[in-house]
């Protein structure tokens, strides 16, 4: 079986999601017995201080393993222990020899790697103390709550599938909405004399299905107010030119199910719990910022989020 260096890192976390795998876990696996075994005694449960290598007199143990891989992936967690934990002890000894080789070499002693391993450090501290703050947030009833404040609570959207043949001139709008009244083929056109070249040479126009928000103002107001199967009587003006265009369909965006989107709302959730928290740290301390070309101190810029004052008349 063969892995990619991702692959086996991923697969090792199988053995590490949790230190009560007992040491029979961690065997090859045995030949084909002629009877079967009467039941044993269950195992202890693994020390996570467990010595599992050495490499020149330095231990790998279990909660070694566990701190690198705690945060990759469980994708590959279904494979069986016996087969994930030699390719992991090799990998972590592997990394542990080349760490012996690079500081017998002085080569944490350089500027360059100095500083990265500062950099290292300083996000490792960042993260931990982000962690602290979003962690206890990221609560089961905070997601319902989202769910129901930004999706079960708000009404159905509705969405357009729509077409365009975008030109520049209004002329040529209206030269495209004749032609297509005499029964020019709409795909055919868009591809022949629309600007938007993204949509016309591979969908004939076709910009799928979206909601009113997902385009500019003028076009939406313009696709949502008419039929299926309507084209545009006149053209649309917008920054980029002038539209003609042609609704295939309009449906109701159904409420998604929480699972569905479960995703994508702790993340929301993580994001503003962060914004939240920089703005705790920032408040506690002084921010002082200059010029770069001249040295001189800035003003004080408005903390992130905070309403500026509006402008006088």
């Amino acid at each position: 079986m063969r892995f990619t260096k991702q692959a086996f890192a991923v697969a090792a976390t199988a053995l590490l999601a949790s230190t009560a795998l007992s040491i029979s876990s961690f065997a090859a696996p045995a030949a084909p017995a002629a009877a079967p075994a009467p039941a044993a005694a269950p195992e202890k449960p693994v020390d996570p201080n467990t010595v599992v290598a050495t490499v020149n007199g330095e231990k790998i143990t279990v909660a070694d393993a566990q701190d690198a891989l705690a945060n990759l992936p469980p994708q590959m967690r279904q494979l069986p222990p016996n087969m994930i934990f030699p390719m992991l002890i090799n990998q972590l000894a592997d990394q542990k020899a080349i760490q012996i080789v690079a500081r017998k070499e002085g080569l944490d002693k350089t500027a360059d790697v100095k500083k990265m391993m500062e950099a290292a450090s300083v996000n490792a501290l960042q993260n931990a103390w982000l962690s602290k703050q979003v962690t206890p947030q990221l609560t089961d009833a905070a997601i319902q709550q989202y769910y129901q404040e930004n999706y079960a609570g708000k009404p159905p959207e509705q969405e357009v599938h729509a077409r365009h043949i975008l030109v520049k001139t209004e002329a040529e709008a209206n030269d495209v909405i004749k032609k297509l009244k005499a029964g020019a083929d709409f795909a055919k056109l868009a591809a022949e004399v629309s600007t938007d070249t993204g949509s016309a040479k591979q969908n004939g126009g076709d910009l799928g299905w979206f909601k009113k928000d997902d385009m500019i103002p003028a076009f939406s107001t313009a696709a949502f107010g008419m039929k299926k199967g309507e084209v545009s009587s006149a053209p649309v003006k917008s920054q980029y030119g002038f539209h003609v265009i042609q609704v295939l369909d309009t449906r109701t965006d159904p409420i998604p199910s929480l699972d569905s989107v479960k995703d994508k709302i702790r993340q929301a959730l993580i994001q503003k719990y962060v914004r939240e928290a920089v703005g705790k740290a920032t408040s506690t301390v002084k921010i002082v910022r200059f010029d770069p070309t001249t040295g001189k101190q800035l003003p004080d810029a408005p903390a992130a989020g905070a309403p500026t004052a509006p402008a006088k008349k």
